[in-house]
């Protein structure tokens, strides 16, 4: 990871070296997993990962907002957002020390309890 995030392409790399599979395999699989949580999202849905958390949508109601540029009042319409709730395990997974866990090929690899999502 650079500068302490991690990017969408560092995601695919690091699937595709746990996982050996090509990163553009990875890729794919990546791609896969965001696309259908946007669906659901844009279909009302609710998405649960039992141990890891849910996405949902929240409403916010049409608001008097103001343009910081002019100061002038303007009519912020009703919009839908994305929310996410983490859960129960992640909470408990990061706040945790870390451990570090080297596999068998001598690389770090993700904890059993993680991937059980």
């Amino acid at each position: 990871m650079t500068n302490g995030s991690m990017t969408k392409a560092e995601l695919v790399e690091e699937v595709s070296r746990v996982s050996d599979l090509t990163k553009k395999h990875s890729e794919v699989i990546v791609d896969t997993v965001f696309k259908s949580i946007i669906d659901a999202l844009h279909r009302g849905e609710k998405i649960e990962l039992r141990g890891f958390g849910s996405f949902r949508l929240r409403k916010r109601e049409p608001r008097k907002g103001r343009n910081p540029k002019t100061g002038d009042k303007v009519d912020v319409p009703p919009k839908k957002v994305p929310y996410f709730k983490p859960g129960k395990e992640l909470k408990e997974l990061i706040n945790k020390e870390p451990a570090p866990a080297v596999s068998p090929a001598g690389g770090a690899s993700i904890p059993p309890d993680v991937m059980a999502v």
